[in-house]
Protein backbone atom coordinates (compact mmCIF):
# COMPACT_ATOMS: atom_id res chain seq x y z
CA UNK A 1 0.00 0.00 0.00
CA UNK A 2 1.32 3.45 -0.94
CA UNK A 3 0.53 6.17 1.57
CA UNK A 4 0.48 9.86 0.65
CA UNK A 5 2.93 12.29 2.25
CA UNK A 6 0.95 14.95 4.09
CA UNK A 7 1.85 18.29 5.72
CA UNK A 8 1.22 19.19 9.37
CA UNK A 9 2.15 21.67 12.10
CA UNK A 10 2.60 21.37 15.86
CA UNK A 11 2.49 24.83 17.46
CA UNK A 12 3.26 25.80 21.05
CA UNK A 13 3.85 29.13 22.76
CA UNK A 14 7.62 28.81 22.21
CA UNK A 15 7.99 27.14 18.81
CA UNK A 16 6.23 25.90 15.67
CA UNK A 17 7.36 22.66 14.02
CA UNK A 18 6.25 21.92 10.48
CA UNK A 19 6.51 18.25 9.54
CA UNK A 20 5.83 15.79 6.77
CA UNK A 21 4.03 12.58 7.65
CA UNK A 22 3.34 9.30 5.93
CA UNK A 23 1.64 6.12 7.11
CA UNK A 24 -1.23 5.07 9.31
CA UNK A 25 -1.77 7.55 12.16
CA UNK A 26 -1.86 4.88 14.88
CA UNK A 27 1.19 2.97 13.61
CA UNK A 28 4.46 2.91 15.60
CA UNK A 29 6.22 6.24 15.19
CA UNK A 30 9.60 6.79 13.53
CA UNK A 31 10.93 10.35 13.38
CA UNK A 32 13.58 11.42 10.86
CA UNK A 33 15.65 14.47 11.88
CA UNK A 34 17.60 16.35 9.22
CA UNK A 35 20.83 18.29 9.49
CA UNK A 36 22.58 21.29 7.88
CA UNK A 37 21.48 22.87 5.56
CA UNK A 38 18.55 20.62 4.76
CA UNK A 39 14.80 20.18 5.18
CA UNK A 40 12.23 17.56 5.99
CA UNK A 41 12.40 16.59 2.30
CA UNK A 42 15.88 15.20 2.92
CA UNK A 43 14.01 12.08 4.07
CA UNK A 44 11.80 11.90 0.97
CA UNK A 45 13.19 8.44 0.12
CA UNK A 46 12.46 7.11 3.60
CA UNK A 47 8.96 8.37 4.43
CA UNK A 48 6.90 6.23 2.07
CA UNK A 49 9.21 3.25 2.43
CA UNK A 50 8.74 3.01 6.19
CA UNK A 51 5.08 3.89 6.00
CA UNK A 52 4.64 0.89 3.70
CA UNK A 53 6.47 -1.25 6.25
CA UNK A 54 3.94 -0.40 8.94
CA UNK A 55 5.24 2.78 10.59
CA UNK A 56 4.00 6.32 10.97
CA UNK A 57 7.01 8.10 9.47
CA UNK A 58 7.44 11.82 10.06
CA UNK A 59 10.17 14.34 9.27
CA UNK A 60 10.13 17.86 10.74
CA UNK A 61 11.71 21.01 9.41
CA UNK A 62 14.13 21.75 12.23
CA UNK A 63 14.44 25.06 14.08
CA UNK A 64 15.58 27.75 11.64
CA UNK A 65 14.55 25.80 8.55
CA UNK A 66 11.65 25.66 6.12
CA UNK A 67 8.26 26.30 7.65
CA UNK A 68 9.34 25.90 11.28
CA UNK A 69 10.11 28.90 13.48
CA UNK A 70 13.21 30.89 12.60
CA UNK A 71 14.36 32.25 15.95
CA UNK A 72 16.29 35.55 16.00
CA UNK A 73 19.26 34.93 18.31
CA UNK A 74 22.32 32.72 17.86
CA UNK A 75 21.75 31.44 21.40
CA UNK A 76 18.34 30.13 20.31
CA UNK A 77 20.01 27.27 18.42
CA UNK A 78 21.48 25.18 21.21
CA UNK A 79 20.75 21.52 21.75
CA UNK A 80 18.67 22.17 24.85
CA UNK A 81 16.18 24.30 22.92
CA UNK A 82 16.16 22.00 19.89
CA UNK A 83 15.64 18.91 22.03
CA UNK A 84 12.70 20.67 23.67
CA UNK A 85 11.24 21.26 20.19
CA UNK A 86 11.28 17.53 19.54
CA UNK A 87 9.67 16.69 22.88
CA UNK A 88 6.91 19.21 22.12
CA UNK A 89 6.50 17.59 18.71
CA UNK A 90 6.09 14.18 20.33
CA UNK A 91 3.62 15.62 22.85
CA UNK A 92 1.67 17.27 20.05
CA UNK A 93 1.39 13.91 18.32
CA UNK A 94 0.10 12.37 21.54
CA UNK A 95 2.83 9.71 21.51
CA UNK A 96 4.95 8.61 24.46
CA UNK A 97 8.02 7.41 22.52
CA UNK A 98 9.40 6.96 19.05
CA UNK A 99 12.28 5.53 17.12
CA UNK A 100 14.49 8.48 16.21
CA UNK A 101 16.75 8.68 13.14
CA UNK A 102 19.18 11.57 12.71
CA UNK A 103 21.71 12.73 10.16
CA UNK A 104 24.38 15.44 10.34
CA UNK A 105 23.20 17.97 13.00
CA UNK A 106 20.07 15.85 13.35
CA UNK A 107 22.28 13.21 14.94
CA UNK A 108 23.29 15.30 17.97
CA UNK A 109 19.57 16.01 18.37
CA UNK A 110 18.59 12.35 18.57
CA UNK A 111 21.62 11.58 20.76
CA UNK A 112 20.57 14.39 23.11
CA UNK A 113 17.05 13.01 23.24
CA UNK A 114 18.45 9.61 24.18
CA UNK A 115 20.64 11.19 26.89
CA UNK A 116 18.03 13.45 28.46
CA UNK A 117 14.71 11.79 27.63
CA UNK A 118 15.39 8.06 27.41
CA UNK A 119 11.76 7.27 28.19
CA UNK A 120 10.78 9.04 24.94
CA UNK A 121 13.27 7.08 22.81
CA UNK A 122 12.48 3.47 21.92
CA UNK A 123 15.58 3.30 19.74
CA UNK A 124 17.98 5.65 18.00
CA UNK A 125 19.71 5.49 14.62
CA UNK A 126 22.32 7.90 13.33
CA UNK A 127 23.78 8.48 9.89
CA UNK A 128 27.41 9.66 9.80
CA UNK A 129 27.65 11.48 13.15
CA UNK A 130 28.45 9.23 16.15
CA UNK A 131 27.47 9.76 19.75
CA UNK A 132 29.72 12.00 21.82
CA UNK A 133 28.47 11.76 25.43
CA UNK A 134 30.19 15.03 26.35
CA UNK A 135 28.51 16.94 23.52
CA UNK A 136 29.09 17.49 19.80
CA UNK A 137 31.64 20.30 19.74
CA UNK A 138 35.11 21.01 18.34
CA UNK A 139 36.47 20.64 21.87
CA UNK A 140 35.35 17.00 21.90
CA UNK A 141 36.01 16.29 18.23
CA UNK A 142 39.58 17.58 17.94
CA UNK A 143 41.12 15.00 20.35
CA UNK A 144 39.77 12.23 18.07
CA UNK A 145 41.41 13.52 14.87
CA UNK A 146 43.57 11.16 12.81
CA UNK A 147 46.92 12.87 13.34
CA UNK A 148 48.65 10.84 10.65
CA UNK A 149 46.38 12.52 8.12
CA UNK A 150 46.13 15.83 9.94
CA UNK A 151 49.46 16.60 11.72
CA UNK A 152 48.81 19.00 14.57
CA UNK A 153 51.38 21.53 13.35
CA UNK A 154 49.69 21.80 9.94
CA UNK A 155 46.07 21.10 10.83
CA UNK A 156 45.48 21.83 14.52
CA UNK A 157 41.70 21.49 14.12
CA UNK A 158 41.88 18.84 11.38
CA UNK A 159 38.73 18.43 9.35
CA UNK A 160 36.81 20.37 12.02
CA UNK A 161 38.58 23.60 11.03
CA UNK A 162 35.43 24.89 9.33
CA UNK A 163 33.55 24.85 12.64
CA UNK A 164 36.09 27.27 14.12
CA UNK A 165 35.63 29.52 11.08
CA UNK A 166 31.99 29.98 12.06
CA UNK A 167 33.08 31.17 15.51
CA UNK A 168 35.61 33.61 14.12
CA UNK A 169 33.75 34.87 11.03
CA UNK A 170 30.08 34.04 11.44
CA UNK A 171 28.73 36.91 9.34
CA UNK A 172 31.17 36.16 6.51
CA UNK A 173 30.12 32.50 6.44
CA UNK A 174 26.45 33.45 6.30
CA UNK A 175 27.05 36.04 3.57
CA UNK A 176 28.99 33.58 1.41
CA UNK A 177 26.21 31.00 1.51
CA UNK A 178 23.54 33.61 0.87
CA UNK A 179 25.38 35.32 -2.01
CA UNK A 180 23.90 32.83 -4.48
CA UNK A 181 21.81 30.16 -2.76
CA UNK A 182 21.32 28.12 -5.94
CA UNK A 183 25.07 27.83 -6.41
CA UNK A 184 25.55 27.11 -2.71
CA UNK A 185 23.13 24.18 -2.70
CA UNK A 186 24.58 22.71 -5.88
CA UNK A 187 28.11 22.98 -4.46
CA UNK A 188 27.24 21.41 -1.11
CA UNK A 189 25.14 18.44 -2.21
CA UNK A 190 27.71 16.17 -3.89
CA UNK A 191 28.00 12.39 -3.81
CA UNK A 192 30.91 10.62 -2.20
CA UNK A 193 34.23 10.31 -4.03
CA UNK A 194 36.34 7.21 -3.28
CA UNK A 195 39.42 9.05 -4.54
CA UNK A 196 39.37 11.26 -1.46
CA UNK A 197 40.23 8.43 0.94
CA UNK A 198 43.58 9.04 2.63
CA UNK A 199 43.73 12.74 1.71
CA UNK A 200 42.96 15.76 3.91
CA UNK A 201 39.35 16.83 3.47
CA UNK A 202 38.56 20.22 2.01
CA UNK A 203 36.99 21.50 5.24
CA UNK A 204 40.40 21.31 6.92
CA UNK A 205 41.48 24.36 4.88
CA UNK A 206 38.57 26.76 5.43
CA UNK A 207 40.35 29.14 7.82
CA UNK A 208 43.63 28.97 5.92
CA UNK A 209 41.86 29.90 2.70
CA UNK A 210 39.78 32.64 4.27
CA UNK A 211 36.43 30.95 4.04
CA UNK A 212 34.35 28.32 2.33
CA UNK A 213 34.84 27.64 -1.39
CA UNK A 214 38.53 28.57 -1.33
CA UNK A 215 37.84 31.93 0.26
CA UNK A 216 35.60 33.12 -2.59
CA UNK A 217 32.67 35.37 -1.74
CA UNK A 218 30.24 33.08 -3.56
CA UNK A 219 29.97 29.34 -4.21
CA UNK A 220 31.29 27.99 -7.53
CA UNK A 221 28.72 27.38 -10.25
CA UNK A 222 28.77 23.58 -10.44
CA UNK A 223 26.31 21.34 -12.27
CA UNK A 224 23.65 19.78 -10.08
CA UNK A 225 24.63 16.31 -8.87
CA UNK A 226 21.81 14.23 -10.29
CA UNK A 227 22.84 11.23 -8.19
CA UNK A 228 21.54 13.17 -5.17
CA UNK A 229 18.95 15.63 -6.42
CA UNK A 230 16.26 16.16 -9.00
CA UNK A 231 15.44 19.61 -10.28
CA UNK A 232 12.41 19.64 -7.99
CA UNK A 233 14.54 18.73 -4.96
CA UNK A 234 17.01 21.47 -5.81
CA UNK A 235 14.25 24.05 -6.21
CA UNK A 236 12.71 23.19 -2.85
CA UNK A 237 16.01 23.48 -0.99
CA UNK A 238 16.85 26.75 -2.70
CA UNK A 239 13.44 28.29 -2.10
CA UNK A 240 13.48 27.49 1.62
CA UNK A 241 17.05 28.72 2.15
CA UNK A 242 16.42 31.90 0.16
CA UNK A 243 13.35 32.62 2.27
CA UNK A 244 14.93 32.01 5.67
CA UNK A 245 18.60 32.63 5.00
CA UNK A 246 21.57 30.83 6.55
CA UNK A 247 21.83 32.67 9.88
CA UNK A 248 19.59 30.18 11.67
CA UNK A 249 21.15 27.04 10.18
CA UNK A 250 24.69 28.35 10.74
CA UNK A 251 23.87 29.28 14.34
CA UNK A 252 23.69 25.56 15.16
CA UNK A 253 27.52 25.66 15.03
CA UNK A 254 27.76 28.52 17.51
CA UNK A 255 26.56 26.96 20.75
CA UNK A 256 29.31 24.51 21.65
CA UNK A 257 29.74 25.68 25.24
CA UNK A 258 26.01 25.57 25.94
CA UNK A 259 25.77 22.16 24.27
CA UNK A 260 28.59 20.75 26.37
CA UNK A 261 26.98 22.13 29.53
CA UNK A 262 23.68 20.54 28.48
CA UNK A 263 25.40 17.18 27.93
CA UNK A 264 27.14 17.46 31.30
CA UNK A 265 23.78 17.70 33.03
CA UNK A 266 22.99 14.23 31.67
CA UNK A 267 26.21 12.69 32.97
CA UNK A 268 24.29 10.09 34.97
CA UNK A 269 22.35 8.97 31.88
CA UNK A 270 25.04 9.30 29.22
CA UNK A 271 25.32 5.52 28.86
CA UNK A 272 22.57 4.56 26.41
CA UNK A 273 20.71 1.33 27.08
CA UNK A 274 18.16 1.48 24.23
CA UNK A 275 18.98 -0.15 20.87
CA UNK A 276 21.27 1.98 18.71
CA UNK A 277 22.09 1.73 15.00
CA UNK A 278 24.98 3.64 13.44
CA UNK A 279 25.68 4.06 9.72
CA UNK A 280 29.29 4.71 8.69
CA UNK A 281 29.75 6.49 5.35
CA UNK A 282 32.83 5.17 3.56
CA UNK A 283 33.49 8.44 1.71
CA UNK A 284 32.53 11.01 4.33
CA UNK A 285 35.89 12.68 4.96
CA UNK A 286 34.64 15.11 7.60
CA UNK A 287 32.73 12.65 9.79
CA UNK A 288 35.28 9.95 9.02
CA UNK A 289 34.29 7.08 11.29
CA UNK A 290 35.72 4.27 9.17
CA UNK A 291 39.43 4.49 10.00
CA UNK A 292 39.57 6.89 12.95
CA UNK A 293 38.88 7.02 16.69
CA UNK A 294 35.77 9.16 16.16
CA UNK A 295 33.28 6.34 16.92
CA UNK A 296 35.08 5.08 20.02
CA UNK A 297 33.15 7.18 22.58
CA UNK A 298 29.92 5.86 21.05
CA UNK A 299 31.12 2.26 21.27
CA UNK A 300 31.99 2.72 24.92
CA UNK A 301 28.69 4.41 25.78
CA UNK A 302 26.09 2.30 23.94
CA UNK A 303 24.93 -0.97 25.48
CA UNK A 304 23.20 -2.33 22.35
CA UNK A 305 25.02 -1.00 19.28
CA UNK A 306 24.73 -2.18 15.68
CA UNK A 307 27.06 -0.72 13.05
CA UNK A 308 26.71 -0.70 9.27
CA UNK A 309 28.92 0.77 6.55
CA UNK A 310 27.49 2.26 3.35
CA UNK A 311 29.66 3.16 0.30
CA UNK A 312 28.56 6.80 0.11
CA UNK A 313 29.53 10.30 0.99
CA UNK A 314 27.93 12.41 3.69
CA UNK A 315 24.44 12.66 2.15
CA UNK A 316 23.87 8.91 2.31
CA UNK A 317 20.07 8.89 2.69
CA UNK A 318 19.82 10.75 -0.61
CA UNK A 319 22.79 9.18 -2.40
CA UNK A 320 21.98 5.53 -1.74
CA UNK A 321 18.52 5.44 -0.16
CA UNK A 322 18.02 1.78 -0.99
CA UNK A 323 21.02 0.79 1.14
CA UNK A 324 20.05 3.06 4.01
CA UNK A 325 16.45 1.85 3.92
CA UNK A 326 17.48 -1.79 3.79
CA UNK A 327 19.88 -1.43 6.72
CA UNK A 328 17.36 0.45 8.82
CA UNK A 329 14.58 -2.02 7.96
CA UNK A 330 16.69 -5.04 8.92
CA UNK A 331 17.58 -3.45 12.25
CA UNK A 332 13.97 -2.54 12.96
CA UNK A 333 12.71 -6.02 12.08
CA UNK A 334 15.28 -7.68 14.31
CA UNK A 335 15.18 -5.22 17.20
CA UNK A 336 11.52 -4.23 17.31
CA UNK A 337 9.54 -7.29 16.21
CA UNK A 338 6.39 -6.05 17.99
CA UNK A 339 6.49 -2.89 15.88
CA UNK A 340 6.72 -4.77 12.62
CA UNK A 341 3.79 -5.04 10.23
CA UNK A 342 2.40 -8.59 9.93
Amino acid sequence: MRFPVTEHVVKTARHTSFYLACGAEQAPLIVFVHGWPELSISWRHQLQCFAALGFRAIAPDMRGYGRSTVHPRIADYGMEQITADMIELLDGLGVQSAIWVGHDWGSPVVWSLAQHHAQRVAGVASLCVPYLPDGFSPENLIPLIDRKLYPADLHPAGQWDYQLFYREHFERAVATFEADVLRTVKALFRKGDPAGRGKPGRLAFVRREGGWFGGASVAPDLPMDRDLLTQEDLSRYVSALQTNGFAGPDAWYMNAQANMAFAARAAGTSHLTMPVLFFHASYDYTCDTVETALPEPMRAACHDLTELTVPTGHWMAQERPELVNAGLARWLAHTFPKHWAV
